[in-house]
């Protein structure tokens, strides 16, 4: 079994950063593709950013371009996301997943594992 743990979620003002990580664990963990998702109460879970685990080629969300960054540390098994000029919309539970086959990296259901969960809160 793959453990996730996500950590770095908060407070923070409209306008400011915050970077979340994401740190993979358990036996034998292989990864093709690790996502961060978001869902805010009543509504869908929404698809974030995503990273090719071993190549590190990147696709974002069209909310999210050019404010989020995503990246990786394959050797501390661990996935970030560095969040710039948050909005007040982008308050939400912010769940990292992993994807051990080439699935389509905006489709919640095409990833394996999953972390519980951050909550990133931006005031306004």
């Amino acid at each position: 079994q793959v453990q996730l743990v996500e950590s770095g979620g908060g407070l923070v003002q409209a306008g400011g950063s915050l970077r979340l990580s994401c740190a993979a664990s358990g036996r034998a963990f292989s990864a093709y593709v690790m996502g961060w998702f978001r869902q805010a109460p009543g509504k869908e879970r929404e698809f974030v950013a995503a990273i090719n685990w071993s190549f590190g080629n990147t696709h974002c969300a069209d909310a999210v371009k050019g404010r989020f960054t995503i990246s990786r540390d394959n050797a501390k098994n661990t996935v970030y996301l560095e969040m710039n000029s948050l909005k007040p919309e982008d308050t939400a539970v912010y769940c990292c997943a992993a994807s051990v086959t080439s699935a389509r990296w905006t489709i919640g259901a095409s990833y394996d594992y999953w972390g519980q969960g951050t909550q990133v809160t931006v005031s306004s």
